[in-house]
């Protein structure tokens, strides 16, 4: 599929950093500083807390394929996480004005790769710097560094839908891996942001949501409403 392995890359980036950092310190200690007992005590924390580090990332990083489910009209959720705001805002940018908001919350635990809600045409990607609130503010979209996708959906066809990658406190990277006039498939892998963040859905008024707050929502496979023509 396409994009599969690129938040492998990105795991395999910061593992090369956190060997070169425990490298260095077992590296410091083998000299001889400091040195007996409490040198080997050093050695072998450095060694477990880059051990720990390491399977943390890889857990981080995992990507599953999503299981997109058949049906017309459907949204998918565009990110794993918990609903945590059902509500009607203000997005003029990509949904022209008044729309629904379905926000989820992505903490250190969740998977961090997004997926198209829906099949069609990428209209808009647009970074805006911030700041690094707290991504459990439900607020903090208006503070902080974020990207805005905008997407001309094909069933119903024209219909238009957003989504806004929000980063938080510790989530201070977002990698979107698309372009306007580009194609994309429901279910289609279409970025990446680095630990716990939030994710806006925006949709049209006329759409029918169909999850509840408290929902778990899993990326990609997760109804998260229907579209109407």
């Amino acid at each position: 599929m396409k994009h599969k392995g690129k938040a492998l890359a990105a795991a395999g980036a910061i593992l090369a950093k956190v060997v070169l950092v425990v490298i260095f310190l077992v590296g410091l200690v083998s000299l001889g500083w400091p040195k007996g007992t409490v040198g080997l005590a050093l050695a072998a924390t450095f060694c477990a807390l880059g051990l720990l580090m390491a399977l943390f990332t890889l857990y981080f990083f995992r990507d599953p394929d999503a299981q997109v489910p058949p049906g017309a009209g459907l949204v998918v959720a565009p990110a794993h996480g918990t609903v945590d705001v059902i509500d009607e805002t203000e997005e003029p940018t990509v949904m022209g004005g008044r729309c629904r908001r379905v926000s989820i919350f992505l903490n250190v635990f969740n998977v961090h790769v997004q997926q198209a809600p829906v099949a069609g045409e990428v209209t808009l990607v647009k970074h805006t710097p911030g700041k690094f609130l707290n991504a459990m503010r439900t607020d903090c979209a208006q503070f902080n560094e974020n990207v805005l996708l905008g997407f001309q959906a094909s069933d119903p066809a024209g219909a238009t839908v957003g989504v806004r990658l929000i980063t938080g406190l510790i989530a201070r990277r977002i990698i979107p891996w698309l372009a306007v006039g580009e194609r994309v498939t429901k279910g289609e892998r279409i970025a990446l942001i680095q630990f716990g963040s939030r994710a806006n859905l925006y949709l049209p008024l006329n759409a029918e949501v169909t999850v509840q707050l408290g929902d778990k929502v899993v990326g990609g496979t997760t109804v998260m409403a229907k579209l109407r023509a």
